[in-house]
């Protein structure tokens, strides 16, 4: 008979050893490199030879999938948490500006949340649509207590959300003060008074 079983046994040390150090190196390079980051590369910084990851990550995607969208999760667990928070204008902008604090500076993570970026999530995952739905719903809470601009759609919360990270990591690419999320966010507020009269 086969060995039926051969996938659900544990790593041995060594291997399990390689695997997480594939994956500190992984995560380091795709926050300063990006999506072009090669398997080559990574193995080097590693100091494994190709084939130990292939042989634990089979393509690249694979790979980054296991580095980055446990870090989307995290934002959609968030956002789904903050949806019965009491004060829902706050919870709205909190997690607007930790979403880009914690993503700026990772420049895969920017790319996957990048609609355009064409980084695809793997066949029947949900995640795409269900962080546009936790944002939906953060964003509608707010807007019903009058926090949040009511001409603002999710569309546009997300188009601001990208051009916020890209704001961001040019800001932190030259050592600048990173303060976009905090500008886009006065910018998303709904208005207490009339704006002042064009001239």
């Amino acid at each position: 008979m086969g060995d039926d079983h051969s996938a659900a046994r544990p790593l041995r040390a060594d291997a399990r050893r390689n695997r997480e150090r594939v994956l500190q190196v992984a995560q380091e390079a795709l926050a300063s490199d990006g999506l072009t980051i090669s398997f080559d590369e990574i193995a080097r910084r590693a100091g494994v030879g190709v084939g130990t990851v292939y042989r634990h990550f089979p393509t690249k995607e694979a790979l980054v999938e296991a580095v980055l969208l446990g870090r989307i999760e995290g934002f959609v667990a968030d956002a789904r948490a903050l949806s019965t928070a009491e004060d829902a204008g706050r919870a709205f902008f909190g997690w607007f500006a930790r979403v880009v604090e914690q993503a700026a500076p990772n420049q895969a993570l920017c790319d996957m949340l990048d609609a355009g970026s064409g980084m695809s999530l793997p066949p029947g995952s949900t995640l795409a649509g269900d962080l546009a739905a936790a944002l939906a719903r953060l964003l509608a809470r707010a807007q019903r207590v009058g926090a949040v601009r009511a001409d603002l759609a999710a569309q546009d919360v997300h188009d601001l959300l990208r051009g916020c990270l890209a704001a961001e990591r040019r800001a932190l690419a030259r050592g600048g003060a990173v303060r976009m999320a905090e500008i886009v966010c006065e910018g998303m507020r709904a208005r207490t008074s009339a704006p002042p009269a064009a001239f």
